[in-house]
Order: structure tokens, then sequence, then C-alpha cells
């Protein structure tokens, strides 16, 4: 085994920090968190990491406590070395890592997008030379940066870059989930050659005192022979007169009595040196001299080790800095914060001088104030909604008018709300309320007391607030009213029977709304609202003409963004429940396309989840797989942040006849739809698990399920398609009456809305319930109707069904044919259940049919499948990889895997050469 220099004790670690080089020289990302209490040897171990890392690149940055309000300062420690390489990304990228660094104006940019140019600048970096970059106290990164630096680690693959974190163990937790290394104390022979080796030859009393304190802790092992005093030397281990402080506090103890032995002078230069966070010597230099130091007063702090002036100021240990700011007095941390902001230029770090100018104050200051409102402006322009928060909850503290302190505390409430600090934003808001407030302002702290309420309890009780803040916003600001009245649209479709009371729901929302003056030439966007409030007040038949005309007009128009992000899926929804197919499939497309082109990874998987539902009704699996595969990549690269129920992967499984698989996902999802009070959910599984045992011939199953999918039909979309698998169940399951009253409702809706899907699903039911000629009429006009529709599932169960009537009519060859058809329509797209079920039919007719194997995907990964398609439909690295969320050059090399296990050589006969069950069966 290597030696390992100054590193006694660590071999293991260094042995795991060498083999990450090795790996990135091989082409291989790696990944690693160092995690460990102070002083046990991270900021070491970082450091022989770059140490050994011969022929590669380095970049390093660090979190220090004080910066941790300033939006991706530790983000650009990293990046900034790199940044003449920014004109060589994808615009979107390029724009979104140079709007966040400040070096262009622009729209604050997605944080995942951000993180996404980071992987591919780092990934660039790489292609030359691996990368290591190393992050020392990570738990004091601020959120921007800890968020982005966290998502790039995720994503590594094959971009030859190495990232190696510290982040101390006693601290909140971040990192999680990624590969780490827990460091202990050294072991007793290691700690007691440290030991000697930096004090020397000790009394054995003395030894086993300094051992039994330090518990291993290297820092500790070097610096407590230098703390202790004779006397706490002479007491047995345990019993000393400090035997009850922590470990960390006897180290801090000690720092502050050899700051005390220092000069005044050296004292007050090392407070600016702990006041300013990034090292810069120059700038401690110039501070110094505006406060009448000498540069030289640094000596005797260097001389006793507290800190050393090189190209940065760095102290010996993160503690020593902490325990300088600490041991002075306020009025002399704000000189030293004074003389700081004094020295800065404005235009440069106007951020950092304005906040050093906030530490400053003595007490309310409204040029200050102000300065902090500019720095919260630029902070949520370059996308950092934690340091706006920061910046603006400063500038209320130092507000003298009260008014304009209400103001800006609402402010800084609601931007602590957007970060998800919700007990700071509500404490905020009680400040604001105090006042005074004119009318609209205090509509804006009800507003955002129902959002907190909506956001922090995922929206169950939130409705009567949200409702309220609406009317109160209806006189001082009729948009954001409509806003808020689409707000508690969704709360209550989410909330659905689920809802909180029994006075709040749907029906309350849409009276709300029916009371709404629409502008004098309302928009589409206001015509729909106000069309999904006649539906819950009017009803179906009133609703529908309006609502179809409206969501035509959301299919065929051009959108605006906000119409396609904040409203197309409503107009979705509706589609849905009018049964209008071709709009459920362009705005569930039209949703999803503008989602990702402003890249907001945040609410993808809800576009994701409402595209796949269409695609398994159209009959596109491959498509609804390649998003399932999407949504776990999503997952993947948040940390299961923004996790909602995964619709789209049960409802793939149980149309795909996996069973076991979804019959153990229905039981565990229901159980978290309840106790997220998510009644939509409740529509949805049932919905799909009714289809399922539909396909299985378990109709007992299936209804129950649809049962509960349909139980509250006015809501909107899947309760009514419940309906029609609730007549087929009754009727096979020998509840004809049930399946009767079904069907009854089934056609008030279907008639009310007369597109070709509604009244041939409609049809198909009826068929059920007849015999004769009658029957044989309805289930050729479904089969007519459907036809003329994108349902190609729907439509292969309506020749199923007829087959099998054919069948009981004994009119064999007749049904041989549709079942054929049937049969292989079901099998080609992957519909396997209801396959199955085709097969047995069309082997009772007499005819042979042969259990087919599905065709192979060439053992291709759910990734290299993706990649593999989007490939073959024209895609660029670059654009796989910014919607997968990987690095080109990962992409590059999934794609080699791809090529080889295919046994292709280029994009144009792999379009040729895959699979049916890879390739995408039918384009919107």
């Amino acid at each position: 085994m290597a030696k390992w220099p100054g590193l006694r004790g660590r071999a293991s670690e260094c042995e795991v920090l060498s083999d990450l080089v090795t790996n990135a020289q091989a082409g291989r990302s790696q990944v690693l968190v160092l995690r460990g209490e102070a002083g046990i040897g991270k900021t070491a171990l970082l450091r022989f990491l770059l140490q050994h890392a011969a022929d590669c690149r380095v970049s390093r940055a660090a979190g220090v406590e004080s910066e941790m309000e300033l939006a991706f300062a530790g983000l650009h420690q990293l990046c900034a070395p790199f940044l003449n390489r920014l004109d060589e990304l994808p615009a979107p990228q390029h724009d979104a890592l140079a709007t966040t660094f400040g070096l262009q104006p622009g729209n604050p940019p997605d944080r995942f997008v951000v993180g996404l140019a980071v992987l591919t600048l780092l990934s660039d970096v790489a292609e030359r030379q691996p990368l290591i970059c190393v992050i020392d106290d990570a738990q004091w990164l601020d959120q921007a940066s800890a968020q982005t630096l966290e998502f790039v680690a995720r994503r590594l693959s094959a971009e030859r870059v190495v990232m190696a974190f510290a982040v101390r163990t006693s601290d909140q937790p971040r990192l999680t989930g990624l590969p780490e290394l827990e460091l202990q104390g050294l072991a007793g022979r290691d700690a007691a050659a440290l030991l000697e080796s930096a004090v020397g030859p000790l009394d054995d009393r003395v030894r086993g005192r300094v051992l039994a304190e330090a518990h291993g802790n290297p820092l500790a092992l070097l610096e407590l022979p230098r703390q202790l005093s004779s006397t706490e030397l002479a007491f047995e281990p345990g019993h000393g007169p400090a035997s009850d402080t922590t470990l960390i506090s006897r180290l801090e103890e000690g720092f502050l009595r050899q700051l005390q032995d220092l000069p005044e002078q050296s004292r007050r230069l090392l407070l600016l040196a702990a006041v300013e966070p990034v090292g810069d010597v120059d700038l401690l230099r110039r501070a110094a001299q505006g406060t009448g130091l000498g540069y030289d007063a640094t000596g005797a702090a260097d001389t006793a080790g507290l800190v050393q002036l090189g190209h940065r100021v760095e102290f010996r240990h993160p503690l020593v800095r902490s325990v300088v700011y600490r041991a002075a007095t306020a009025e002399e941390r704000r000189t030293a914060h004074q003389a700081l902001a004094d020295v800065m230029n404005p235009d440069k770090d106007p951020d950092r001088r304005a906040w050093h100018r906030a530490r400053a104050a003595a007490g309310p200051d409204e040029t200050v104030a102000a300065e902090l409102e500019q720095s919260a402006d630029r902070a949520q322009r370059r996308g950092g909604v934690a340091a706006a928060a920061a910046f603006l909850e400063a500038a209320a503290t130092l507000t003298p008018d009260p008014a304009r302190r209400a103001q800006r505390s609402l402010a800084a409430a609601q931007a602590k709300a957007t970060a998800g600090a919700f007990d700071d934003a509500m404490a905020l808001l009680a400040v604001a309320q105090s006042g005074p407030l004119d009318e609209a302002e205090g509509a804006r702290v009800q507003l955002q007391h129902a959002q907190i309420s909506q956001y922090s309890l995922h929206g169950n009780t939130a409705l009567p607030l949200l409702l309220a803040a609406a009317r109160r916003l209806e006189p001082t600001d009729p948009k954001l009213a409509r806003e808020t009245y689409l707000d508690a649209l969704a709360a209550a479709m989410f909330a659905g029977r689920l809802a909180s009371g029994t006075d709040t729901g749907m029906r309350q929302v849409a009276e709300a709304m029916r009371q709404v003056q629409l502008p004098a030439a309302p928009s589409k966007s206001d015509l729909l609202l106000q069309g999904v409030a006649v539906l819950y007040t009017d009803g179906y038949a009133a609703a529908a003409p309006g609502l179809l005309d409206t969501v035509g007009a959301f299919g065929h128009d051009d959108l605006t963004v906000d119409e396609a992000v904040r409203f197309a899926w409503l107009a979705a929804c509706a589609a849905t429940d009018l049964w209008d197919d071709a709009n459920w499939g362009i705005l569930t497309k039209r949703h999803l396309n503008a989602i990702r082109d402003i890249g907001a990874l945040g609410v993808l998987p809800v576009a994701l989840n409402s595209r796949i539902i269409y695609d398994l009704y159209s009959g596109d699996l491959a498509e609804a797989e390649a998003m399932v595969a999407e949504c776990e990549l999503i997952a993947e690269a948040t940390g299961g942040q923004n996790a909602m129920i995964p619709y789209g992967e049960v409802s793939l499984n149980a149309l795909r006849g996996r069973t076991s698989l979804a019959e153990g996902q229905f039981k565990r999802l229901l159980d978290d739809i309840t106790a997220r009070g998510e009644g939509v959910g409740l529509n949805m599984i049932s919905w799909f698990q009714a289809i399922m045992c539909n396909s299985l011939g378990r109709y007992d199953e299936a209804l129950v399920a649809a049962r509960t999918g349909a139980a509250s039909p006015l809501e909107l979309g899947p309760p009514k398609w419940a309906l029609a698998e609730l007549v087929e169940a009754g009727v096979r399951s020998g509840n004809t009456d049930e399946a009767a009253g079904a069907l009854e409702q089934l056609a008030s809706f279907a008639q009310a809305s007369g597109t070709e899907a509604a009244l041939g699903v409609l049809a198909g039911r009826n068929a059920l319930l007849r015999t004769g000629d009658g029957a044989e009429a309805c289930y050729r006009e479904e089969i007519e109707r459907l036809g003329h529709t994108t349902l190609r599932v729907e439509h292969a169960r309506a020749r199923l069904r007829y087959g099998e009537w054919l069948r009981r009519e004994d009119r064999r060859t007749d049904a041989r044919a549709q079942l054929r058809t049937a049969y292989e329509t079901l099998h080609a797209m992957g519909v396997d259940g209801f396959a199955e079920r085709a097969r047995k039919e069309l082997s009772a007719t007499g005819e042979v049919v042969h259990h087919r194997t599905v065709e192979t995907s060439l053992d291709l990964t759910s990734q290299e499948a993706h990649i593999a398609r989007l490939a073959a439909e024209g895609l660029t690295n670059p654009e796989i990889g910014a919607a997968l969320f990987i690095s080109p050059r990962t992409v590059e090399w999934h794609l080699r895997k791809v090529f080889s296990k295919v046994g292709v050589t280029t994009r144009r006969q792999l379009r040729q050469s895959l699979p049916a069950s890879v390739r995408t069966l039918q384009q919107n």
C-alpha cells in the first residue's frame, strides 16, 4: 500500500480518493461526499485529492457561512475559471448561466436549466483532460449553489469529472443519496503517532488525557496540547473542570485564548479577514488602510498559525474564523463591515457591498434598505429566490417607514414561500399585517396565506383561503383574482371528494367564478374558466357546447407562453371530459412542449403524466414507456424532489397486463393518495384498475374498482371513462341493473358532448345491454365511429367485444375476422391483457393461435432505449442531453453502446433497425 505523507491513519480513505482520479482518467465520472465532524480531516483529504490529481484540471469552491445569502456564490467560485467557454454552450444553457452570473440581463432561469448548463460546461472542460472539482464546507453553500451542484452530481456519468464534497455531519443534511465516505476518528496507534509527530514526546498522563479528549479527531490532537492548561492536563480523563463541554467547544475556547493573546491591531485585522468571506487579500489590505491599520498587523496572527496570507486569506480552520467573529463586540463587527463596504466597488460587486452595509447599520436606514431591495431584484432575475428573500427580509428590518416596511415584508414573505421556507414566510406576513396596508396589499397578504397553505399542505385545506383571497382581489386586481381562481380550481380538482370540510369543493369554486365580471374582450383563458364554472353550476349539458368551442380554440389557435403553461393543462382536462380526443392529444403535447421549452423541471412530471394517459389510449405504449422512464430520470436528477403520484407508470403497467406489479402499486398508491387528500388520484387509479381487471376477465373486481372511479361523475376526466368500464364490468359480472344505471349516466354525458369518441363509446356500451340486431348495430356503430378517432386501444377493444358477441351468436367465421384483427392490433401495441383475452376468444372459435413472443428491445436499458428513440427521430446529442438532463458526452457514450447492441453504425441505420417496442408508434 502506498504511503500517504501528512495523512497518517487515512490510507484506505486516500486509496478511495486515488481511485476517483483513476476512474475519471479512464472516462468514468465519480462523486464522493466526505462526511464528518469539524476537524476530522475532510479538508486535508480534499487537499490530498488535488495534490494527487496528476494531468487533471482542478477547480475548487468552499461554502462560507456569511455568504449563504448570496445566490450562486459557491457555484461562481467553481465555474469562474471556465466562463470563457460559455459561448460554446447551447443557447438556452448559455443564457441561463450568463443570467445566473449577472453577465447578461434576462428572465429568471429555471434552476434545472442552470444545472444542465453547468453539467455541459464541466463536461466540455473535461474533454481535453479530466476535471477534479472539490467543494469544501458544503454545509455552508448558498441554497442555489447547493441545489445546482447536487443536480450536477446526480447526472454525471461519462464526463471524466470528479466531484468531491466535504460536509459536516452535525449540520442540516445535504447531498443525501450520493456516494459518501463517513470519516471516523483515527485509531489509537495512529492518533498517538499524530500527536507525538506534532508536539514531540509527552508524559504518559498528558498523552492519555489528550487522546481521551480528542477521540481520534486530528484537529483536536494537534490543538489540545496547546490549549489545555497544566492544571487541566493534571486531571484524569473525563474529570477535568471542562469535561462536560463538547470537543468542538473546547477547541473554540482554545482558539479564543490564542486570539486574546494577540495585540489589539492583529485582532482587529483578523476580524476584517473573518468578515470578508472571499479571502481577497487586496480588499483586506485596502479595508485595513481605511481603518488606520497597517497590513503588517497580521504578523502576530500569522506567527501564531491562526491565518495565512498568500494569494488568498486562509484561516487555519473554519472554527478560527467563527471564533474571531463571535469574539468581537457588536460595534466592532459593524465597524469591520463598514470598512469593507467603503472600499468595495458598487458597480462590480453591489450585492456584497449592500450586505456589508446592512450588517454595519446600527438601526433603520432607508438608503441601505433600498440597496438591499435592488440586490433582491438582481437575485430574482438570476433565479436566486432564497437570496432574494434574505435581501428583502434584511431590507424590511432596516426600513424606517411602517408602510414601506409592511410592503417589503410582504415581498420577502412571497420570496420565502417560493423558496419553500414556509415558517419564515408566515412570520414575515405577520409583520406585514401589522401594516399599515391598503386594500390591495391586504388582499395580497391574504392570498399569500392561502398559497402557503396550498403548497405546504398539498392544497387540501387551502380551498376556502384561496376563494376568499380571490374574492377580495377582484375589485383591485381582476387579473390576479382570475389567476387565484385558477389556483383554487386546481386545488379543488386535485382534492376532489377528499377536500377538507363539507362546504368547499368544485361547486363552491365554480359558484364564485361565475360571479366574476369578464373583461369586455375575454381571452380564451377567461372563457375556459367560465366554461368549467358553468359545468359545475349548470350541468354538463349546459357547459359542453361552450367548452368544446373553447377547447377547440386552445387546440388550433396560437397560444401565449402563459396560456400554454398555465391553462393548456386545464383545456386538456376539459377535452378528456368531453371525449374530444383530437384536442386531448394536441393540448397535452402543447403543454408538455411549453414546460420543456421554459425548462420547468419542477412541473414537468405533471405534464408527462398527463401525456402518458393520452398515449395509452392512442396505443402509443412505446412513447408512454419512454415518458415513464423520463419521469424516473427526473426523480433521480432532483433527488426525489417534486415527487408526484406515478399515475403514468401504474396505468402503463395496468394496460400492459403486468398484473402482479400493477396490483402492488394500486394498493400502495391508494394509501398514499388518501393520506395526501388527493381525490383525483382515487378516480385515476380506480379507472385503470377497472381497465386491467376487465382485460383479465376479473369482472367482479373490475366492478368494484369502476364503481369507485365513477363515484363522482361530474369531476373532470376519469369518472366518465370509468362509467364505461362500469357498464362492461356490470354486464359481464351479472350486475345488469347497476350496468344499466351507469349506462344512463354515460348516455347523458356522451349525447351532450356529441363527439365521435363519445358516441362511439356510448354505442359500444349500449350493445352490451342489447340483443340481436340491435346489439349488432351498436357494435358496428362503435367500430365505425371510433375508427375516426385517435383512440386506437378503444377501437381494438370494440372489435374484441364485437367478436366475442359474434362467437356467442355462433357466427364463428365473422367472429374470427374481428377477433383476429383485435388480437393483432392489441398485441402490436403491447396491450397484453386485452390481447390475451382476444387470443383466448379466437382459440375458442377453432382457430389455432400461438403465443407470440414480443419483439425484444435487444437488451437495451430504459435509458438506452429512450436515447435510441430520440436519436432515430433526428435529435442531436445536445438536444437529447437537454431532454434527458444529461451531458452530450454521456449521450454519445450511451449511443455507442446502442449501436453495438443493435449492430449499426449510423443514425439512419438505427431508425431502420430499432424494434417496434422501442420505436415511436405515432406522432401528434
